[in-house]
């Protein structure tokens, strides 16, 4: 059972010990400090307010259930030509019968460099620090010494070796990222992002006595918009993150389309596509602009090797988005200087 531990200490970055040791989403553009703190600030806007909710192999067992909030604000510094951005992302995930549970709070902050007289190129700069807790419920777990000619006994003494933290534990977590962002032909925009995160190494043991660290995770991430008519474009995101032994390739296309005669760019739209997370799942995605509302919509179509026990329901996933303009001088709103995809 020990051994069952220390799986549960290496498992206890939230979601599943054969899919990484960190949180991750399908619909990753809508967390960018949990993908990239440097991909902060990278929209149209001086505030961004984001929620997510997903919920997996319901299917399977006990569904994982994890919750994230983040929120970002842009201010322009001097002439208007570089900006900073202020973003705090929350996140809380509960997984099985244990009740595995971890909280993040992670402040970051962001800055863009204009890098162009006509500000169409920034290289941004992310520094991101905060606090991580863990906890699960030893009373839910079972154990082999507790069983009795085939009958469980919960009285019966576990035969554990050591003890483990009953109220959890928390760490420091450290991470920074760069990213640069451009335009090219008409009105086509793109991004590349690199993030490091976990640089400190910190132990992450249910044991006392145990001392079990956090492998770094690096990030890469890149997505490209283009227009292809007077009102519809392409957007396409990339994701690649690498952990240890474990490594994850995520990407896909949609077709955004405008509800409204004010062409491409309009904050009116549909949009719909699929990404895909390889060997892992196929994910259908929508997504409707309503102003300065935005909704999505994506589910994973499981198609690993669990699908015998999944029958290819993965998890579903809904996101809100809030984004708008700050009504004062300090707004970005009439600025010609300003990053954004």
């Amino acid at each position: 059972m020990k051994k069952f531990i220390v799986i549960i200490s290496f498992f206890c970055c939230v979601f599943q010990t054969t899919w990484g040791q960190d949180i991750h989403l399908s619909q990753f553009t809508e967390t960018p400090i949990l993908r990239n703190p440097a991909l902060m600030g990278i929209f149209t806007g001086d505030i961004r307010l984001q929620a997510v909710y997903r919920n997996q192999w319901n299917s399977v067992t006990i569904p994982y259930q994890t919750g994230t909030l983040s929120g970002e604000v842009k201010y322009p510094v001097g002439k208007n030509n570089d900006y900073v951005t202020a973003g705090m992302q929350l996140t809380y995930d509960k997984a099985g019968t244990s009740s595995l549970q971890a909280v993040q709070v992670l402040p970051a902050v962001n800055y863009h460099k204009s890098l162009s007289a006509d500000f169409t190129r920034y290289l941004s700069v992310a520094f991101m620090a905060g606090i991580v807790q863990r906890q699960f419920d030893p009373l839910a777990l079972t154990f082999d010494n507790q069983y009795t000619n085939g009958r469980y006994d919960p009285t019966m003494p576990t035969g554990e070796e050591g003890s483990w933290k009953v109220a959890g534990y928390q760490y420091f977590d450290v991470g920074f990222g760069i990213s640069y962002n451009s335009t090219f032909g008409e009105n086509a925009n793109y991004y590349l992002g690199l993030a490091y995160y976990h640089f400190n190494r910190p132990k992450v043991s249910f044991y006392d006595n145990a001392s079990v660290t956090l492998a770094p995770k690096i990030t890469f991430n890149a997505g490209v918009s283009v227009p292809m008519g007077e009102r519809s474009k392409l957007i396409a995101h990339y994701n690649q993150l690498h952990q240890g032994s474990y490594q994850e390739f995520m990407g896909g296309l949609m077709i955004g389309y405008s509800l409204f005669e004010d062409g491409y760019s309009s904050d009116h739209g549909f949009y719909g596509g699929v990404f895909y997370r390889y060997n892992d799942a196929v994910v259908p995605m929508v997504r409707l602009d309503m102003g300065v509302y935005e909704i999505g919509l994506s589910y994973d179509v499981n198609v690993s090797k669990l699908v015998a026990a999944s029958h290819s329901m993965g998890g579903f996933e809904i996101s809100l988005v809030y984004k708008d303009f700050f009504k004062k001088r300090s707004s970005t709103y009439n600025s010609t200087a300003c990053p954004r995809f």
